[in-house]
């Protein structure tokens, strides 16, 4: 009886592990905000005239049904379903339904020591590791360590030097330098 209690707390203990980590994953999705680039769809159930798919240009801002012009930069998904929502409820709807996701993350880009440098598709989980080897790989030359991303951070953009494993977000500038022998 103790023994099968000890595999029942420790079943409850891992499923709570589990479960805060998938958390921690969907905090981070949850706060990602949108770039120039971005492709994303705005669905309207019930509304197919107020429903669209398309890609952020570089004023940041889409011309949405109704609306007008909508400013996208910078928010999270959430945020343009709020804005979305507080735009139509009322004068064209009422409790109207909306869901905003991502089709497609802007790229990423990636320069230096490897053997393909350029622009490429982000996926969600793309390391530096595996953004080397979508283009290509690491040439003969390249070093492993003082890897530099720039990413942009609210307004500004910053330098960070990771190594290999680090993840890598959608807009990231990877530069792999020259190793010294």
């Amino acid at each position: 009886m103790k023994k099968s209690l000890k595999y029942v707390l420790a079943a409850v203990l891992m499923l709570f592990v589990f479960n805060a980590a998938a958390q921690q994953g969907n905090v981070n999705m949850s706060q990602y905000r949108l770039g120039v680039g971005d492709k994303i769809l705005i669905k309207v159930f019930g509304q197919s005239d107020l429903s669209m798919e398309t890609r952020i240009p570089d004023v940041g801002k889409i011309n949405y049904p109704f609306l007008g012009e909508l400013k996208l930069v910078g928010l999270t998904l959430s945020q343009v379903e709020s804005l979305v929502y507080d735009g139509l409820e009322g004068d064209y709807l009422v409790n109207p339904s909306i869901a905003v996701s991502i089709v497609e993350y802007r790229p990423f880009f990636i320069d230096g020591e490897v053997k393909d440098p350029g622009g490429y598709p982000y996926q969600p989980g793309l390391s530096v590791n595996k953004a080397a080897a979508l283009a290509g790989g690491y040439t003969e030359r390249a070093s492993r360590s003082d890897i530099q991303i720039i990413r942009q951070m609210g307004k500004e953009q910053r330098a960070i030097e990771v190594d290999v494993g680090h993840l890598i977000q959608p807009g990231d500038i990877i530069t792999v330098p020259q190793r010294f022998f």
